[in-house]
C-alpha cells in the first residue's frame, strides 16, 4: 500500500518531510514497473488531526484529506481557498468579500457575518499556527502538502471558535535531498497561475531550506454598461512568498523558521442588482461580461500580509517538548459598489449628465458603496507543548496556548466621515489529551481544555458616536470522549461526544450607519458522531462514513440586510442539526480510479421569539410569518449557506506510453443541495442544484517529472448565485466563469 503523509510531526521534521513530499507529488507512474498488487492499491492516509502523525483508520473523528493530482488540480486556474467549497464533504465556502474573507461552513454550521472582525466556528490553521482573522483565513495556497478537515467540535487540542471544525494545511518542509518544481499555467482572459519552490541541504545533516513562491492573474474583462468602461472589473493578481529554514544541529534538537509574503491586488466582489429572477434562479438577460454598476471607481481591493513562525522542538528521554512562536500581521481595504446597479439620472455617484435610461437590469432605489479596510491586524499566538515519545500502547500530551490580537477597522460611506473602530482580544487556555489501548483492538481517547477568552471594543471616530467602549469575557471547559474498535485489520469503529464553544463576539459595522454595536454571547455545542473505516478488497478501495448529531445553545447568529442594510449580532436559543457522510476511492483497474464523496445535512434554528428584519427591498417572497413590527419569525428555518447536500465525484484514466511516458485524462464534478442565504426564507434567496465540473487531460514522462495538460474549470460555464444582498434589489454574487488553458510543470 502507498503511503501519503499528509504532515510532519511537530519533531522529526527532517526526516519525515521527505517522504512527505513524495507522497503529495506521487504520481501513477510511480506505480510502474511495481507489482499488479501494487500498482492497484490506494494510498494510506496519514494525518495529524490529534497533534501527531496516525493513520487515517486509527483517528477516532470524521476526517477528509485532499492532496495530490486532485489538491493541484483544483487550484490551475487561480482559483483561490475557496475551491475547497463542496470537494471535501460537509464543507461549504463563499465570500461576498472577493479574494478575501473567506466564510465556511462544516456539517452546516458557519457564519455569515461579512465584517472584518467576524468570528467564525470554522478555524482555519496553517502549519500549526491559528488563523483567526477573515483576512488571514484567505492566505493563497501553493506548495502544499495537502489538506485535512476535521469535523465536528475541536475545542480541545485547537482551542475555542472551532465549534463547526477545523480547515487545517500543511506546506512542504526543507527536504535534504535537492527537491524543486515549477509549474506555469496560461489560460483565457490572460489568466497565469505560476507556481514554484527549491530546497535542500545547506548544510548536510544540519540545515535545510526552502523557498517557494506563487503568481496569480487574470485581465480585468468585464464591461461596465452604464459609465461606458471596458474591460472594467474581474481581474486580480494575488502575489506569495515563503521561506523555510530547518535547523538540526543534533539528534534532540530541532528549529524550523517559516517567513511568508503577500500582496494581493484585485476586485471586489462584484454584486449585480437583480440577477436573481422573482422566485428563484438566475434572470434570462443575463452576461457574464457586462455589470451595470454606476460606480466611477471599480471595486478595488488591496491587502498586505506577512507573517513568520518559529517551531523548537527537544527530544528528552521521557518526553518531547514544542513551542510554536507566530507573528502575523495585515492591512487593506475593498470597495463595492453595494447595491450593484444603475439609480437613473440622478445617481449619486454619476457625473452631471449621466447616460440616460433605459438600461437592464431594472433600475435599483438608490445607490451605495461602501469601503472597509483593516489598518494594521497584529495577531501573537504562543504555545508550548509536552508529549509522550510514542508507544503502542499510551500516548499523551498537555500544555498551553496563549493568543493575543488588536485591529482597527474603518468604514466609509463616501457621503459622511468614515468610522474606525478598535477591537482587541486576549485568550489563555490549558489542555491535555491522551490515548489507551486498552486491548490490542480497542482504543480510548479523552481530552480537556480550560480557556479563557476577553474581547474590548472602541470606537475611535465616527460621525454618530462617542468612544462607546465595550467588553466580553468568557471561561469554558472544552472536552471529548472517543473510542475506536478495530473490528479487523481492514475495518475500524468508533464513536465519539465532544464540547466545543465559541467565545463572545462584538460586532462594530452598524456604528458607521448609526447603528449601536451589538453583542452575541458564547454558544456551546454538545456533538455525538459514530461510524467506520475501511481499506477492502487487497486495498483497491476505501471507504469511510459517518452519522452525527449536534445541538448548539445560544448559537451566535448574524442578521443581515433589512431595508436599513444593517447587520446585526444575535442568540438563538438553540440550533440543531443531523446528517450523514461517506467518501470512497477505488481502484477500478490498473490505470483507472475514482472517488466519490457525499455528505447529506439537515439543520434547524430552535427559537420562538427570533425576529430579524427581512427583504428590504420588497421585491422577495417572505414565506416566514411576520411578527408585528414586520420582522420575520425564523423558528423552524434551515441555518443560512447550509447546503442540505453536496456530492463530489472524480475519476482519472492513464496509460503507458513508451518506456517512460504516461497519458492521462482526468474529471471532476460536484452538486449541491437546497441552500438558503439568510435566516429568512424566501425562495428568491435559495438555490438547489448548483454544480460545476472540471476536466484535465495531458503527457507526462520520466517518472512524472516532466508534465503538458490542457485542463477546463467549471467546463459548462454555469452560473451559481452565492449569496445574495436584499435591501435594494434582488442582488446576487456568483461563481468562476469557465477557464480553460495549458499546464506545464516540471519537478526535480
Amino acid at each position: 500500500m502507498k503511503r501519503v503523509q499528509m504532515r510532519t510531526g511537530a519533531l522529526g521534521a527532517a526526516s519525515a518531510a521527505a517522504m512527505a513530499v513524495a507522497g503529495a507529488l506521487t504520481t501513477p507512474v510511480a506505480a510502474q514497473g511495481m507489482g499488479d498488487e501494487a500498482a492497484l492499491a490506494i494510498e494510506e492516509i496519514v494525518v495529524t488531526a490529534q497533534r501527531r502523525e496516525q493513520r487515517i483508520q486509527d483517528v477516532p473523528m470524521a476526517i477528509s484529506t485532499l492532496s495530490g493530482e486532485e489538491f493541484e488540480t483544483i487550484f490551475l486556474a487561480g482559483e483561490d481557498i475557496r475551491a475547497l467549497s463542496a470537494r471535501v464533504p460537509a464543507l461549504n465556502a463563499e465570500s461576498s468579500n472577493g479574494r478575501v474573507a473567506p466564510r465556511f461552513y462544516i456539517r452546516g454550521l458557519g457564519n455569515t457575518d461579512f465584517d472584518l472582525a467576524a468570528s467564525q466556528p470554522v478555524l482555519v490553521v496553517i502549519d500549526e499556527v491559528v488563523m483567526e482573522n477573515v483576512i488571514l483565513k484567505s492566505s493563497p495556497i501553493f506548495d502544499m502538502q495537502g489538506v485535512e478537515v476535521l469535523k465536528g467540535p475541536q475545542g480541545t487540542l485547537f482551542g475555542r471558535n472551532t465549534p463547526a471544525g477545523i480547515v487545517k494545511f500543511e506546506t512542504r518542509k526543507p527536504t535534504e535531498e535537492l527537491d524543486a518544481y515549477a509549474s506555469l499555467t496560461y489560460g483565457n482572459r490572460n489568466t497565469v497561475n505560476a507556481e514554484g519552490a527549491v530546497g535542500g541541504a545547506l548544510i548536510p545533516g544540519v540545515l535545510k531550506a526552502r523557498v517557494s513562491g506563487l503568481i496569480q492573474r487574470r485581465d480585468d474583462y468585464i464591461d461596465k454598461v452604464v459609465v461606458d468602461e471596458k474591460n472594467a472589473v474581474g481581474g486580480f493578481r494575488d502575489m506569495a512568498g515563503r521561506i523555510q529554514l530547518d535547523f538540526t544541529p543534533t539528534d534532540r534538537f530541532s528549529a524550523l523558521a517559516k517567513f511568508h509574503v503577500r500582496d494581493l491586488d484585485s476586485t471586489a466582489a462584484l454584486f449585480r442588482a437583480n440577477v436573481i429572477a422573482p422566485g428563484g434562479g438566475v434572470v434570462d438577460r443575463f452576461d457574464r461580461e457586462t455589470i451595470f454598476h454606476d460606480s466611477e471607481v471599480n471595486n478595488p481591493q488591496k491587502y498586505n500580509s506577512w507573517g513568520a513562525s518559529l517551531r523548537l522542538g527537544y527530544d528528552f528521554d521521557a518526553f518531547t517538548v514544542t513551542t510554536i512562536s507566530a507573528f502575523e500581521t495585515t492591512d487593506g481595504f475593498s470597495r463595492g459598489d453595494i447595491d450593484g446597479g444603475f439609480t437613473g439620472p440622478n445617481s449619486f455617484f454619476n457625473p452631471a449628465n449621466p447616460p440616460q435610461p433605459p438600461f437592464t437590469p431594472d433600475t435599483i432605489a438608490f445607490p451605495s458603496e461602501t469601503q472597509d479596510g483593516i489598518d494594521d491586524l497584529d495577531q501573537y499566538t504562543q504555545e508550548i507543548r509536552f508529549a509522550s515519545p510514542g508507544d503502542d500502547r499510551f500516548n499523551w500530551q498537555f500544555g498551553a496556548f496563549f493568543f493575543n490580537s488588536d485591529l482597527k477597522i474603518t468604514t466609509d460611506r463616501f457621503f459622511v466621515d468614515p468610522s474606525t473602530v478598535l477591537h482587541e482580544n486576549t485568550a489563555w487556555a490549558l489542555f491535555g489529551h491522551a490515548d489507551y489501548k486498552i486491548t490490542p483492538r480497542l482504543t480510548v481517547t479523552a481530552g480537556l481544555r480550560y480557556t479563557d477568552d476577553d474581547k474590548d471594543f472602541e470606537v475611535l471616530s465616527s460621525p454618530f458616536f462617542g468612544p462607546t467602549p465595550r467588553n466580553v469575557q468568557d471561561d469554558k471547559l472544552s472536552w471529548d470522549f472517543a473510542v475506536n474498535y478495530a473490528l479487523t485489520d481492514q475495518i475500524t469503529l468508533y464513536a465519539r461526544h465532544a464540547r466545543g464553544f465559541r467565545a463572545p463576539t462584538i460586532q462594530g459595522r452598524d456604528v458607521a450607519f448609526d447603528g449601536a454595536p451589538s453583542i452575541a454571547q458564547s454558544e456551546t455545542i454538545k456533538s455525538f458522531e459514530g461510524g467506520f473505516k475501511s481499506v477492502l478488497f487487497d486495498n483497491r478501495l476505501s471507504v469511510n462514513a459517518a452519522g452525527y448529531w449536534y445541538e448548539i445553545n445560544g448559537q451566535q447568529l448574524t442578521a443581515v440586510g433589512g431595508g436599513d442594510n444593517l447587520i446585526r449580532l444575535v442568540n438563538a436559543d438553540r440550533g440543531v442539526g443531523y446528517g450523514f457522510e461517506a467518501d470512497a476511492r477505488v481502484q477500478i483497474l490498473e490505470g483507472l480510479s475514482a472517488t466519490a464523496a457525499f455528505a447529506w445535512t439537515k439543520t434547524e434554528l430552535q427559537d420562538e421569539t427570533l425576529a430579524v428584519p427581512p427583504c428590504g427591498s420588497g421585491l422577495c417572497q417572505v414565506v416566514d410569518p411576520l411578527d408585528p413590527n414586520g420582522n420575520a419569525l425564523v423558528d423552524g428555518n434551515p441555518f443560512p449557506q447550509a447546503p442540505e447536500y453536496t456530492l463530489y465525484l472524480t475519476a482519472r484514466y492513464e496509460r503507458p506510453v513508451g518506456e517512460a511516458g504516461l497519458v492521462f485524462v482526468s474529471t471532476d464534478w460536484y452538486v449541491q443541495g437546497e441552500t438558503n442565504f439568510f435566516l429568512y426564507n424566501a425562495p428568491e434567496f435559495r438555490t438547489n442544484g448548483n454544480f460545476e465540473g472540471g476536466a484535465r487531460a495531458g503527457y507526462s514522462y520520466d517518472g512524472g517529472r516532466y508534465e503538458v495538460s490542457l485542463f477546463a474549470r467549471n467546463i459548462t460555464d454555469k452560473v451559481n448565485i452565492q449569496g445574495a444582498i436584499d435591501f435594494t434589489a434582488l442582488t446576487g454574487y456568483l461563481n468562476e466563469p469557465r477557464t480553460f488553458g495549458v499546464n506545464l510543470t516540471a519537478r526535480y
